[in-house]
């Protein structure tokens, strides 16, 4: 089932620019954002262990995004290009968390809605970086995370779908999407994904 995910603002044509004049650095942040969602997935695992119908999916989620790190740390071996010593704080991430509310169960819809918008606005950069780049196998790597990570903002919309009426789900969608775009137009341009 296709679901309705809406980016209420777009990734900025400089947002691009600035990617791939420092793309090492974008590679970088790439592999760190994706071991930080592998441990997300994990975490709502953790979290939220008597949510069985969604552990397996959870699982699943979690070990594609650490076969994506393991795919742009082989990329970046190739360059001769290092992981970072500390991985920097992502501003996007921790301004959305600050929208979630406190409640278990409406923490835990939130959460699962956050990861949405994550996994949404990484498919949409990952799509500018697949057009921005030359052919070759880098492109078609990029073009593959770019449906990978589309299908991620589904599956967390999904599981949410299993908790809760889905028009409490939408319309607290639309919500942090509204918030997620005024938190993006916020954030310095660098070679990140967010």
């Amino acid at each position: 089932m296709k679901l309705r995910i809406d980016l209420k603002a777009e990734s900025s044509q400089e947002w691009i620019e600035t990617v791939m004049a420092d793309f090492d650095s974008f590679l970088q942040d790439h592999a760190n954002c994706e071991r930080k969602a592998s441990g997300m997935a994990m975490s709502f695992v953790a979290k939220f262990p008597d949510r069985l119908e969604i552990i397996p999916e959870l699982i699943d989620t979690a070990v594609e995004e650490l076969e994506h790190f393991r795919d742009v740390y082989a990329i970046m071996q190739s360059k001769g290009i290092t992981l970072p010593h500390k991985i920097e704080k992502d501003y996007y991430v921790d301004d959305l968390i600050k929208t979630c509310r406190s409640g278990r169960e409406e923490r835990f819809m939130d959460r699962l809605l956050l990861a949405s918008l994550v996994e949404t606005r990484g498919a949409e950069r990952f799509r500018m970086v697949y057009e921005a780049l030359p052919e070759g196998d880098l492109r078609k790597f990029y073009h593959r995370l770019w449906a990978s990570e589309a299908k991620h903002g589904e599956i967390f919309v999904d599981m949410a779908l299993h908790y809760f009426d889905k028009k409490e789900v939408y319309n607290r969608l639309d919500e942090m999407s509204a918030a997620e775009a005024e938190i993006l137009k916020a954030l310095p341009l660098k070679p990140a994904l967010h």
